[in-house]
């Protein structure tokens, strides 16, 4: 049997979960307004949204000021990132520089000097592309494995190395992406030092006759060049790269002149050159 008691005790139990039972559905009630989507531009601008569908060049969002049948969209390369309503983020990638879409492409080229035998020495390259667009390059050169076409008698060696800067196109296109990461035209900032010793012929006037004779002529050398060239990629296994640069240099040869690697004018005139064909292959 309810008597007046028991309802009036239920009542008093009531009335004090009342205020608990209104603060949790104002949380909730908050929470759901405040709980938002956040798009973070690149220029650091904040979005606060709630977003539709993420594309593979877009995303599609609502603002909560508008209804809900005005969708927005921005491009994926103006954001640096999505933060959804439950904390997990979302970063994206520009087709052009993302890595995942080059898993197929060899990163590492082995490369021989084609004509350096020619001119009396042999170098060797390695390549290795570090990302979309940028690469390290080293060579080393056996001075005196080739033709003497001088008669200098020449033994040393050479070695450059340089970071390499591949062009990218002037304008983007969406899924633009490069051909292969070793492959395009580039800029290459390099240093070089060279180390040889050649026969030096010396002629005495100051006998009674006349009488030439060598000497043994140790030369060291060092350059930093600003080196451009294009290098062709075929079938991902076989390459060509065609170079040529300038820049600064010292010697210590008083009459500067061919150095394997480079040209020096002179210590006068330390202007430097160098150019080159060279083929090779690629490997993962």
């Amino acid at each position: 049997m309810v008597t007046n008691d028991s309802i009036s005790s239920l009542e008093n139990v009531i009335m004090k979960k009342i205020p608990i039972i209104l603060a949790i559905l104002a949380l909730f009630v908050a929470q759901t307004i405040v709980a938002q989507d956040i798009i973070l531009q690149k220029d650091s601008t904040l979005i606060k949204c709630k977003i539709k569908e993420i594309g593979l060049d877009e995303v599609k969002y609502t603002l909560p000021e508008y209804s809900t049948d005005v969708t927005l969209v921005i491009d994926k390369d103006n954001i640096m990132k999505v933060i959804f309503e439950n904390g997990k983020e979302m970063t994206f990638q520009k087709a052009m520089t993302n890595p995942a879409n080059y898993k197929d492409n060899k990163k590492n080229a082995m490369k021989i000097g084609f004509l350096g035998p020619l001119a009396g020495s042999t170098s060797f390259s390695y390549e290795r592309s570090l990302r979309p667009g940028r690469s390290i390059e080293g060579t080393i050169g056996v001075i005196g494995l080739g033709m003497d076409n001088s008669g200098d008698n020449p033994g040393g060696a050479f070695v450059k190395f340089g970071y390499k800067y591949i062009k990218d196109p002037d304008f983007y296109l969406r899924g633009m992406r490069y051909a292969h990461l070793l492959k395009g035209g580039y800029i290459k900032p390099e240093f070089g030092f060279a180390a040889f010793a050649i026969d030096q012929w010396n002629y005495d006037y100051s006998s009674s006759y006349y009488q030439e004779y060598y000497t043994r002529e140790t030369v060291i050398s060092a350059v930093i060049q600003l080196v451009m060239g294009k290098q062709w990629i075929f079938d991902n296994a076989f390459l060509v790269d065609l170079y040529g640069g300038v820049g600064y240099g010292f010697t210590t040869s008083d009459y500067g002149g061919f150095h394997y690697g480079y040209v020096i004018a002179d210590n006068s005139f330390p202007i430097t050159a160098s150019a080159g064909l060279k083929i090779g292959f690629l490997f993962k």
